[in-house]
């Protein structure tokens, strides 16, 4: 599918799979660039196309009811001529339809991403789409492209057109009378700063590039509108930001550079247009659009700083943290004159006012969305938490209900404004009558983001997974067709939150764990869920420290009792008695530092699991880089990082079925902006470790496993595909023809042999381990 400047790399990179890396005594060096991101992601194809098992086949099982985040939504017009609809998907690559919906095929699975922030159709081929890769919402699990793509027909093949450093692109604008002209708003990394932040341009079709508005290392241009009678005038809006670990990407009193920009010579001088703004230390994230109307018309959409009301002590949002002071939030201010002066037209009584403040939550830096109707210089739309429409230039608005909620894209048709394409963290909605109504149903593209995967012992065996905006659910795998005819299905609510562990007694199957928000842990019995739910944390008493939990922290049953229940907050805890009392059986195991906290849950527990083999012997990893051990229940903890083992968020940690001493770890450096490969083996407790990436290329890793059959298998789960070792790790190759996803986890079920994986973005795949392992010829271990 690729055409390929993307591997011209092939004979170097066909050596460097010969090359098995061993690090043990030196570090790594972390993987910052986007060009080498996509060198290493040719490698990965080279691999694929010399896979022993390139022809095992994944079979996705669901959810067929549920979509996922989508970022974008284009169209062909006129309508009738074309029904040929773009959208770009926040984890899921790029889908088209070419009948209006009632289809659609992925056209973007061969990319080294699938992060997707913008795309651009031709104004004149409509063949020709221009997708511009990463996330700009940047949000909880956004993330990171690697550049600007091409089709020159319509999807078939891609062409890589430079800009790979940017990891997130807000916008694309093309010239209406010269294809040649692109215009690229470049928003920058979401966890580091980087120098190719602000607005590129070419003038020879994307063959060279200039930044024709750069700020600084940490201010990028997130939007971008051309005035539809002279396309020399520019608008964009600058965005000063960048996120921390312990804190979302919002305004602090530092912030200078969040403004409106405007240029009346395609980009070769800039003024900034501010009159009438609130001061730029309140400005956060701005959307932007101009009435094709009336040029002279434009529409601001502000996440204003400016303090609305204090939070009273002891107030909780809803992740159940103490409340911040609240913000004005969303505003909306209109221009009359080409940008030259501002007025703030929304939130003007004590109705329109309340109503602004609750329209994107707690998190307006998602959103930053507006749009003018096309034909209708006082009819608007704002995206929030919520769909929003004002016909009367902004003053007052409307919500229109039934799309999912969190919204990212909306497409008028210039020709019938009637007609509507919205996406949100629900996937794609259409309306023809302004948003009154919505057509239903519309394929649920397959986009649910998964963070997790668990299992039962039932017949047949359920999967439990916790899905980005979506909550908890479960569903029945069904291998009664054959081990390679599993359907996909609808899923059913289940306990837990959007980001959660789900553990399940093998005994009853029917009592699953898992946590609400923040590792807020609770339980539940699954045939009278929700009535059955109890929450299970125990109560802080003052002057103890509050407890932390990451957004997915690690739950498990001991392998040796199912009513012991672990969990992983900043302390490991322990409970005998299915989690109705509890012992903190370890101190705080992060750094605790009081600089790093924030309004994001940080340094906490990561990872934790207990030996097989072993009661008692634990080993626990946290988001901010430690590593530790106990072999005696918690009474005695020893830190274990060492050599080449970098300070990097431990994604996973598995004590070895096999042998008492054997552990596995991996790390991430995805909220470092650092793609490396960070796979360890430890055969003596963890106090030495021995790196087996080997021949992976690219990285990051997110979940490691054992193979239940054969002691020398391993799977291992990446931000772009599942892996396979059959020799411990000595060497690496891709399993089956998965298309670019985002495996967040990965497990085998040990009774029926199947290998279960979620995805970020792709939902629930399975596949038959029995051509792996040869489990009907192999006696298993135990």
């Amino acid at each position: 599918m690729r055409k390929k400047p993307i591997v011209l790399y092939a004979a170097a990179l066909a050596a460097a799979m010969l090359f098995t890396l061993n690090l043990s005594a030196q570090v790594k060096k972390p993987v910052l660039s986007g060009e080498e991101r996509v060198r290493m992601f040719s490698q990965q194809d080279l691999l694929r196309e010399n896979s022993p098992y390139k022809d095992l086949h994944w079979q996705y099982i669901g959810p067929t009811n549920i979509s996922g985040r989508s970022t974008d939504v284009e169209a062909v017009h006129p309508r009738g001529k074309s029904y040929t609809i773009w959208v770009g998907t926040a984890t899921g690559g790029v889908w088209k339809s070419e009948n209006e919906g009632t289809t659609f095929v992925p056209v973007f699975d061969d990319m080294p991403t699938a992060s997707i922030g913008d795309i651009a159709i031709d104004p004149k081929n409509p063949d020709v789409v221009w997708v511009g890769t990463g996330e700009a919402n940047i949000f909880r699990s956004s993330n990171a492209g690697c550049g600007l793509y091409r089709t020159s027909d319509g999807g078939k093949t891609w062409e890589l057109m430079g800009l790979e450093n940017t990891n997130t692109i807000g916008r694309i604008r093309i010239h209406p009378d010269n294809s040649n002209i692109v215009y690229v708003a470049a928003t920058g990394h979401e966890w580091t700063t980087n120098k190719e932040r602000g607005l590129y341009k070419t003038t020879d079709g994307g063959k060279t590039w200039e930044n024709i508005l750069s700020v600084n290392n940490m201010t990028g241009v997130y939007d971008l509108v051309m005035d539809p009678v002279n396309p020399e005038i520019l608008y964009v809006t600058t965005w000063e930001r960048m996120r921390l670990k312990w804190g979302d990407p919002r305004t602090t009193p530092e912030t200078r550079n969040c403004a409106i920009w405007k240029s009346e010579n395609g980009g070769k001088n800039w003024k900034k247009m501010i009159n009438g703004l609130p001061e730029p230390r309140f400005l956060g994230r701005i959307g932007i659009d101009i009435s094709q109307s009336n040029p002279n018309v434009l529409y601001a959409f502000v996440d204003n700083y400016e303090i609305a009301y204090k939070a009273e002590p002891g107030e909780l949002d809803s992740y159940g943290r103490q409340k911040v002071d609240v913000i004005k939030g969303a505003t909306v201010y209109r221009s009359d004159d080409a940008g030259s002066s501002w007025k703030q037209v929304s939130g003007l009584t004590p109705e329109t006012k309340t109503y602004m403040e609750r329209h994107s939550g707690t998190y307006g830096w998602v959103f930053g969305q507006i749009r003018v109707d096309p034909n209708d210089e006082n009819t608007i739309y704002t995206l929030g938490i919520r769909l929003h429409q004002s016909k009367d230039g902004g003053r007052t608005y409307s919500t229109l209900d039934g799309p999912h909620a969190d919204h990212h894209g909306l497409w008028i048709d210039p020709d019938n404004s009637n007609y509507i394409l919205n996406v949100q963290d629900g996937g794609l909605t259409i309306s023809y009558d302004q948003g009154q109504t919505w057509k239903y149903p519309i394929e649920e593209l397959p986009l649910a983001q998964f963070y997790n995967v668990a299992f039962d012992y039932s017949t047949p065996f359920r999967v439990f997974g916790s899905i980005q905006d979506h909550h908890s659910f479960f569903a029945e795998v069904d291998l009664s067709r054959g081990r390679d005819r599993v359907p996909a299905q609808s899923f059913d609510r289940i306990l837990g939150a959007e980001g959660s562990s789900h553990a399940v007694n093998p005994i009853d199957n029917n009592t699953v764990y898992a946590s609400t928000f923040y590792g807020a842990l609770a339980r539940a019995e699954i045939d009278n869920y929700p009535a059955s739910q109890k929450n299970l944390l125990p109560i802080r008493l003052e002057g103890e420290p509050r407890l932390r939990g990451q957004w997915v922290a690690p739950t498990f049953l001991s392998p040796h009792n199912p009513d012991i229940v672990y969990h992983g907050m900043q302390y490991v805890m322990m409970s005998r008695d299915r989690g109705d009392t509890w012992e903190f059986i370890s101190p705080d195991l992060t750094y605790n530092d009081p600089k790093k906290m924030g309004d994001i849950s940080y340094q906490t527990i990561s990872a934790l699991d207990e030996s097989p083999l072993r009661f008692g012997l634990l080993y626990a990893g946290t988001d901010d880089g430690r590593v530790w051990r106990t072999m005696d229940g918690g009474k005695n903890w020893k830190e274990i990082r060492s050599g080449a083992v970098p300070e990097r968020w431990v994604s996973r940690i598995v004590a070895s079925a096999y042998d008492v001493g054997t552990v596995y770890m991996t790390q991430t450096g995805r909220r470092d902006d650092d793609f490396q490969v960070y796979i360890w083996k430890s055969t003596d407790f963890g106090d030495t470790w021995t790196d087996i990436s080997g021949n992976v290329p690219v990285g990051p890793v997110n979940v490691i496993r054992e193979d239940p059959v054969s002691r020398d298998i391993l799977y291992l789960g990446t931000d772009a595909s599942v892996y396979i070792s059959k020799d411990s790790g000595k060497r690496w190759d891709l399993l089956g023809d998965l298309p670019f996803a985002y495996v967040h986890d990965l497990t085998i079920h040990p009774r029926d042999n199947m290998i279960i994986i979620a995805t970020h973005g792709r939902g629930i795949w399975v596949m038959d381990a029995n051509p792996i392992n040869e489990k009907n010829t192999i006696r298993r271990r135990w």
